[in-house]
């Protein structure tokens, strides 16, 4: 049992850094590294029983993950498809596809690197499979954790409603992704208003250059005429992006009530990100997603992640540097 004793440490670590607080980056580090550490105490323990069937699992699991990595690129490589055709072929609607290119050419070098033993590709090699394997484990810790995190309940009372606002359709129509986020806004709303005082909705969200109005406007305008009461509507219409839709809307909130609670409604692929800016920047409120579309979740979520990967850009700089070290040392060692 001594084996899964890291595994219990690190998952007892995190339920305590949740306990005190949900919105930070490394409870989900945590968690995959619990995961990871009770994986390969399991693994260890199947191959060194000595008995046959232990082997067999063991050799079963290896190969279900090297179907996984199939899947995954067939999948990744259909979504991007489907997106270019649905969205466009702007960079931001390509990350699918270029995300299966990417674990394809890892995996080519990789097999090239191991069938011809060259220095210089054990040394490249070496370096792109422990990014690939660095960058995989976040970006699962990432999806796992966001996917608890858009379980929560929401807290019993809360003061304020925020909508972070998103693109409008010809610079004036709320399109099918904001429209979703305000009316899940309003599910909260309706949730919260039954067990107290109806809550403040802050619309959040400024004028774009090909824009007719601002985004709160628009969000303001498609509540009211859905029968939602233009007197607890806020607007906050200076915000350009994510970060300044929760710094003007805590500015609002804090004027208003400065002790004041809040739950702020974007959709689920960014609901994660957008908690963890909030507590960034001191916002005190949850953060609960809509549903999106299933083509576009994909392609977002790696977006999403992508952005998170830059909010830690010298952690994650530090590592490839690292793994790049290690690359030279098998080079120079071969």
């Amino acid at each position: 049992m001594l084996l899964y004793a890291p595994a219990a440490l690190l998952f007892l670590v995190f339920c305590w850094r949740m306990a005190r607080e949900r919105r930070r980056f490394g409870n989900a580090v945590l968690l995959g590294l619990a995961a990871v550490c009770g994986l390969a105490a399991w693994m260890y323990e199947l191959v060194t029983a000595g008995s046959t069937s232990g082997r067999v699992v063991a050799a079963s699991l290896l190969g279900l993950g090297a179907l996984g990595i199939l899947v995954l690129v067939c999948l990744l490589f259909i979504n991007g498809l489907h997106m270019v055709r649905k969205e466009g072929r702007s960079p931001s609607n390509l990350l699918s596809l270029m995300g299966a290119l990417c674990i394809v050419g890892v995996v080519a070098l990789v097999i090239t690197a191991a069938v011809l033993r060259t220095p210089v590709l054990v040394g490249v090699g070496v370096a792109a499979l422990g990014l690939a394997c660095y960058v995989s484990f976040l970006f699962l810790s990432f999806v796992v954790y966001a996917f608890l995190y858009g379980r929560l309940r929401i807290r019993r009372k809360a003061d304020f409603v925020v909508v972070l606002g998103s693109g409008l359709i010809g610079g004036s129509t709320v399109s099918p992704l904001l429209a979703s986020r305000l009316r899940r806004a309003q599910e909260v709303h309706a949730q919260l208003s039954r067990r107290g005082a109806p809550p403040v909705l802050i619309a959040s969200g400024g004028q774009g250059a090909d824009e007719e109005l601002p985004e709160s406007h628009a969000m303001a305008d498609h509540l009211t005429e859905r029968g939602f009461p233009a007197g607890l509507i806020e607007r906050e219409d200076r915000s350009t992006t994510t970060e300044e839709n929760l710094r003007f809307s805590k500015a609002i909130m804090e004027k208003a009530d400065p002790g004041y609670r809040c739950v702020v409604v974007t959709n689920n692929y960014h609901a994660f990100r957008a908690a963890l800016t909030a507590r960034r920047i001191g916002v005190r409120g949850q953060v609960v997603g809509s549903t999106t579309a299933a083509y576009f979740w994909p392609n977002a979520t790696i977006r999403e992640f992508v952005a998170v990967l830059v909010a830690y850009k010298r952690t994650n700089a530090a590592m490839c540097v690292f793994f790049v070290l290690c690359g030279i040392l098998a080079w120079a060692t071969h």
